[in-house]
């Protein structure tokens, strides 16, 4: 009965809106001028500059931007000069915001345990001069503990405004930061530290007491400074002998009295040896100079619009260059920053008190930056919501759903819908989010529907590797196409290049294909003490420094590039066909069952197999339309019947995703722990670490295959 009254409301509902679009097509028309925005959207945004049988390269039609030209007018070349620029521009201007927490108290939750939560208060805010003189004072006092000009110092901290502080305290002094992951493995921290030859670390209350057990491990380390936690006390007590730990604050105060100046960097020196998590083998450290960082700076402010009222909230690792170099980005507009973390991010993140608000909700932020791991997690959020707000909750949204991509495509916008049905989503970010820039790997065309339509924000793709300071591709903020990377971006050229093993080849159609080099002033100049591996992939050409990146990309009419596969992920199998083994990944990663995946193919089998980490509420369903109730995760995963229903949501979605009847996995192994960084089984931006995965379930991918 309950369906039969959804399905005549759903009726209804769909007489009223064909009536309602008939009334207002044409003042929509009028109004929106989709024609005008589907022409923007096929705009050519880049055009080949030379083409043989071999290689093509791509150049953006694009003309720099006005701060592009201001940067190259005013002769602005190192991050210390931008500083100083933006101090005179925006002077007494909001710069960097932390949230201030008032009290941490117990908090008894409904199963009877107890969890610590945040009691939080507003946000406190210092201005580009307070910044400035902290930046100054912090580098003198670094001047003062014996640190000299092009030696390296390491920054081991999460994201917050002390990290920016002593980033820019390095540049006015010229020293050269190395910066790790705070989610590393010991030994992969240890690597970093010792092939850097480090004597002085930052770091912070939550991270020192890892220096504990590291310090065995890295013995040229003599100074660590740490960022103090804004409630505990920090116990220095129990440190190897010889080592001295200072506040953060004191450095500053040893600065304050100090007589040094500051050591102005040129921008051919080495402002960052950025330590890449890597997916294959042991960290490899990227030469990161001013000048790459000033080119990406260039890029960036071409490709994305600043708004006067903008504020960013920054909550990824600014030891990821992508972080890094949008937070720079909004120094050198006058953007506010205000952080946070993925504890405190939104109303139900894990530390905000039940009726407390997170973040973003007491910052009402307008930009971010995300991972396609962050934003699949938000579009299988909404799906589990409404799922569980009931059938007829769940029919009108579908309904809704369907109704504003149909009319996006075409180029109309839906402003009754977003506002009382996706208004409640766009909320959970503060209700301001008008642009969320997402990288660090490909974003599935389903999940970027999703959290632009039910967010109402626009999602901005781009691509590039740390070895090309996070620069490469962004897409055209007109762009209306998903699963696309965008164009070239006005300091580089792109080249595509013939693997003929795999058979792609720049003469292909309907689009060329081949492997991405990219080539400008945003390439590094290598890795740091690998001159065997910089060799590799790395190659100068016409006075350009040029980078192979080892991913295969296609290219479209327009100029935009669509990634395709990468040359690591491809496996042969015993018939001849070869797989991409990441391609499948992500395919397969938007079926709602899936946390994680890792597909693996043996050259000697006919089909693939996969390790799934699944997804705990939707391995409860599964279980209980199968009958079986009262069992724990663990239980469940090892359950014969589960596995093969797994496989079977597997095979449908492989089928929906039209994968060849050879790439969808023949048997799948579910795994009951979360891979995380530091067992080392993805990498700290949570990329799969594939030999890793493979190495520590070879049992499991034998039965696989043997069963």
């Amino acid at each position: 009965m309950e369906g039969f009254w959804v399905s005549g409301a759903i009726h209804a509902i769909k007489a009223l809106s064909y009536v309602y679009d008939l009334l207002t097509f044409p003042i929509y028309l009028i109004l929106q001028r989709p024609w005008e925005k589907r022409k923007a959207s096929r705009r050519i945004k880049a055009r080949p500059i030379s083409k043989d049988e071999n290689q093509i390269t791509y150049r953006s039609v694009d003309s720099p931007g006005s701060m592009h030209i201001m940067l190259e007018r005013e002769k602005i070349d190192t991050l210390e000069k931008v500083l100083l620029w933006v101090v005179e521009k925006h002077g007494n201007k909001r710069c960097l915001g932390t949230r201030q927490i008032l009290a941490e108290e117990d908090e008894p939750q409904a199963n009877g345990r107890v969890f610590k939560k945040y009691k939080m208060g507003e946000y406190k805010w210092k201005s580009f001069t307070d910044v400035d003189k902290l930046a100054t004072t912090f580098g003198r006092g670094l001047a003062e503990l014996g640190m000299k000009p092009r030696k390296n110092i390491v920054i081991f901290a999460e994201t917050r405004a002390e990290w920016m502080i002593a980033a820019h305290a390095c540049f006015k002094q010229n020293f050269t930061i190395v910066t790790i992951y705070a989610t590393l493995g010991d030994e992969a921290i240890a690597h970093g530290i010792n092939e850097t030859e480090v004597d002085t670390v930052i770091t912070s209350h939550d991270l020192l007491p890892k220096f504990k057990r590291l310090l065995t491990m890295v013995p040229n380390v003599k100074t660590i400074i740490y960022m103090e936690d804004q409630l505990k006390a920090t116990d220095t007590t129990g440190y190897k002998d010889g080592v001295q730990l200072i506040p953060f604050c004191d450095v500053t105060k040893i600065g304050l009295s100090s007589k040094m100046g500051d050591v102005s960097p040129k921008g051919d020196d080495i402002a960052i040896i950025m330590y890449t998590s890597g997916s294959t083998g042991v960290p490899k450290g990227v030469l990161l100079s001013h000048k790459n960082i000033i080119s990406t700076l260039k890029a960036f402010c071409d490709a994305v619009e600043i708004k006067p009222d903008d504020v960013f909230l920054g909550f990824l690792p600014l030891a990821h260059v992508f972080e890094l170099l949008a937070e720079c980005m909004c120094l050198l507009n006058g953007v506010p920053i205000g952080y946070s973390s993925p504890l405190t991010l939104i109303d139900s993140s894990s530390k905000i008190q039940r009726g407390s608000k997170g973040d973003a909700s007491v910052l009402h932020p307008t930009c971010l930056t995300a991972v396609p791991l962050i934003l699949d997690r938000i579009s299988k959020g909404i799906n589990e919501k409404v799922k569980k707000s009931g059938p007829f909750r769940q029919a009108i949204f579908n309904f809704a759903y369907q109704y504003k991509l149909k009319w996006m495509k075409r180029g109309y916008e839906t402003p009754l819908f977003d506002k009382y049905i996706f208004g409640a989503a766009k909320q959970v970010l503060g209700g301001r989010v008008r642009l969320v820039l997402s990288g660090g790997a490909p974003l599935s065309p389903d999940t970027h529907n999703q959290v632009k339509l039910c967010l109402c924000v626009t999602v901005t793709q781009g691509y590039g590797l740390t070895e090309t300071t996070s620069c490469a591709t962004v897409m055209d903020e007109h762009d209306r196409t998903t699963g696309r990377v965008g164009a070239p971006t006005t300091v580089c050229d792109i080249r595509l290049e013939n693997w003929e093993e795999a058979g792609y080849r720049v003469t292909d159609h309907p689009h060329p294909r081949g492997e991405i080099v990219i080539g400008g002033d945003i390439v590094s100049a290598g890795y740091y003490k690998l001159a065997e591996k910089t060799k590799e992939d790395f190659f100068q050409e016409d006075g350009r420094q040029w980078f192979r990146t080892g991913d295969i990309g296609e290219i479209h009419p327009d100029g935009s590039i669509k990634i395709i596969d990468r040359k690591k992920d491809l496996v042969k199998l015993q018939l001849g066909e070869y797989v991409s083994l990441g391609k499948v990944e992500s395919e397969l990663k938007t079926c709602p069952v899936v946390e994680n995946i890792c597909v693996y193919g043996d050259a000697n089998k006919a089909y693939t197999v996969a390790l799934v980490v699944p997804n705990n509420h939707y391995l409860d369903e599964i279980a209980s339309n199968l009958g079986i109730t009262g069992k724990s995760f663990e239980e469940l995963c090892s359950n014969p019947k589960i596995e093969k229903a797994v496989l079977q949501e597997l095979v449908e979605q492989a089928k929906k995703c039209k994968l060849q009847r050879f790439e969808i996995p023949g048997a799948v192994k579910l795994c009951a722990e979360q891979w995380s960084p530091d067992m080392g089984l993805v990498t700290a931006a949570f990329k799969l670490k594939r030999k890793a995965v493979q190495e520590r379930y070879q049992h499991e991918i034998n039965r696989m295959y043997a069963s």
